[in-house]
């Protein structure tokens, strides 16, 4: 295999290249947890396929320098809005997984920039870059009539990419539980409380799945054959309550939480005022909405066409929350 190439970013700071006759795979937003456990896979499954990964900011690409140099993508900076820095990134690039997206709107990043500008920005690259596939991680529920403004921008994204030039994959997905991953954290944290608010006293569904799922349906979906233009409902084995799940959590950890129930209409009017109050709320309607949003699908014909097989949920609360008790 080519060695790889180094440009030099800063004074005494390289990045390796992939090299330019290479069938490699472009990672949009790849420093999130989601995105360093993809570049991992990758780097381990099919180590002669190069991995490039783009994100937006000098402190972002150095959480992805700091992975084993074995793992190490080629990593490029820019902005997602930028056709031409796409492109150039997207040159050499077969497959392209795009992982950008938001939950919280803020005064700096707003749902049809973050979600529908980058999805027509990436369609219009990866066309000129001749790329063959492209995967997209979205939310369950998503679809452009939703009345959650999220889920809706979530969905109208979907639809630029299935309706481009460039075959696309779309994976919808729960609430996604990985060792260290912010989602695990939250868990863990409400499982360890003595008294513990829950919206609605955790009424809402959910179908949490294992990172390492998810990852295994991104590497599938980048080359099975059949998936062309195809939208896939994923979930976890289990479906169950917020509280439920809080529970099973909370059994690992040796606690046992009381739940004090919130109204919804309470949190509802608490996330208005903090958003009319604030220029980057910690909660908007819109991200509550999304997070009360009940979870219940079948996830087998996904997990068929992309020849996966899921992780008990109990396995995965034992890796994620055990592993911080």
């Amino acid at each position: 295999m080519e060695p790889p190439r180094l440009a030099e970013v800063k004074p005494g700071r390289y990045r390796r290249l992939m090299p330019e006759s290479s069938a490699g795979i472009l990672v949009t937003g790849a420093n999130g947890h989601l995105g360093r456990r993809l570049v991992a896979r990758l780097a381990e499954r099919e180590p002669g396929r190069p991995v490039r990964a783009v994100v937006r900011s000098e402190r972002a690409a150095e959480m992805l320098e700091a992975l084993p140099e074995e793992e190490r993508p080629e990593i490029q900076i820019l902005d997602y809005s930028d056709l031409a820095a796409m492109e150039s990134a997207a040159k050499g690039c077969s497959g392209i997984v795009h992982l950008v997206g938001i939950i919280a709107e803020s005064a700096s990043s707003r749902y049809r920039a973050a979600h529908e500008d980058t999805c027509t920005v990436l369609a219009s690259a990866a066309a000129n870059a001749g790329a063959e596939r492209i995967v997209y991680m979205s939310i369950l529920g998503s679809h452009p009539g939703a009345a959650n403004a999220c889920l809706a921008s979530k969905g109208r994204a979907e639809r630029i990419l299935l309706e481009g030039p460039v075959p696309a994959v779309i994976l919808r997905v729960p609430m996604v539980l990985g060792k260290g991953d912010i989602a695990s954290k939250a868990l863990a944290g409400q499982a360890r409380a003595g008294v513990l608010p829950l919206i609605r006293g955790g009424a809402t569904l959910q179908q949490p799945i294992d990172a390492g799922d998810v990852v295994d349906a991104i590497v599938a979906a980048l080359s099975r054959p059949g998936l062309e233009n195809a939208g896939l409902d994923l979930g976890g084995t289990e479906c169950l309550t917020h509280r439920a799940l809080v529970e099973r959590a909370a059994r690992l950890l040796g606690r046992r939480p009381t739940v004090v129930p919130i109204p919804l209409f309470a949190m509802r009017a608490f996330a208005a005022v903090i958003a009319r109050l604030s220029a980057n709320p910690p909660i908007t309607p819109a991200m509550l909405g999304v997070l009360q949003h009940d979870d219940q699908v079948d996830p087998s014909e996904a997990c068929a066409r992309l020849g996966i097989e899921l992780t008990p949920l109990d396995e995965t609360l034992r890796r994620c929350i055990g592993a911080v008790a």
